[in-house]
């Protein structure tokens, strides 16, 4: 039956309510479509996004004004209070009511567990682009965490890479300084997850914040500061055994390591030799599969 639910993650709200915009969890069927007082409602605590944009909810709100809340509210009740409703998909519509003096708002109510509810809040703010970098890892983290969804069930639910799931969640490692710069929007997903392994991750993102680096200058900057001291190799006999690398290899190195933007590293051997390409997370990784492939 989990396998059978899970399968229908990818049908939509459009199941629910019509074309909503984002996706569903499993859910019974919803009740009619009807119009409660706006002071019935309340936001959700677990909603993963935190941040609402004053100009976004006042140009909402004056288009609310103009035709009214044209998508429901997906909501569920608040089990033991009559009348009161928890807001499953839809407070940023419910915030701009508000601001338009609203006192009534349309509803469809659904009947949803916990699990079903953060996946229905999740999915419909990724699919908006609605979530900055850092709601976004947490509300994976709170599906991994909390209800025990692997990130391979996570990226089936929301409809992204695993790769992309897993960095995202890796952001949440970060200190808190930094993660509040993701937050703020002063730092990119693409700058945070090039921070994450750096020994200092606070000064090398102040530092890109400061001199307006690019995500592939910032992973440039990343692997300056993170490249840990190689061990020494044991000394090979024969024509193998290398006092050092020749001016030539060192440049060809470089060469590679500036296309590609990741450590590279060059061995010659009789009568070929190895490229190594140094990978700090499975995005950087993918990234080189897609060049490899796209010729």
């Amino acid at each position: 039956m989990a396998d059978e639910a899970r399968s229908r993650l990818g049908r939509g709200l459009a199941s629910l309510i019509g074309d909503v915009g984002g996706e569903a969890a499993h859910v019974e069927r919803p009740r009619t479509q009807r119009k409660v007082p706006i002071e019935f409602l309340k936001a959700n605590p677990r909603n993963p996004r935190r941040t609402f944009a004053d100009a976004e909810l006042g140009e909402l709100a004056e288009s609310i004004k103009q035709r009214g809340v044209i998508q429901p509210i997906v909501v569920r009740a608040i089990k033991g209070v009559q009348d009161r409703y928890e807001i499953i998909a839809g407070e940023r519509r419910w915030r701009a009511s508000q601001l338009a003096g609203l006192h009534e708002v349309p509803i469809v109510p659904v009947e949803v567990g916990d699990s079903d509810a953060l996946e229905i809040m999740i999915i419909e703010n990724v699919q908006r682009e609605d979530l900055n970098a850092m709601e976004e890892a947490q509300g994976y983290h709170a599906l991994a965490d909390e209800f025990k969804r692997s990130q391979e069930d996570i990226a089936r639910i929301v409809g992204k890479s695993r790769s992309h799931v897993a960095n995202m969640m890796r952001l949440t490692r970060l200190p808190a300084e930094v993660q509040a710069l993701i937050a703020r929007g002063d730092l990119s997903a693409g700058h945070a997850r090039a921070l994450i392994g750096v020994p200092d991750p606070l000064a090398a993102a102040k530092r890109i914040v400061a001199e307006g680096l690019n995500v592939r200058q910032a992973e440039a900057l990343a692997h300056e500061e993170g490249v840990p001291e190689r061990k020494p190799q044991k000394a090979r006999s024969g024509a193998a055994a290398k006092a050092s690398k020749d001016a030539d290899t060192i440049a060809l190195e470089k060469r590679v390591s500036d296309a590609l933007g990741l450590a590279v590293t060059v061995s010659h051997r009789d009568p070929g030799g190895t490229v190594q390409i140094s990978y700090r997370n499975l995005e950087q990784l993918d990234e080189v599969v897609r060049r490899l492939e796209g010729g």
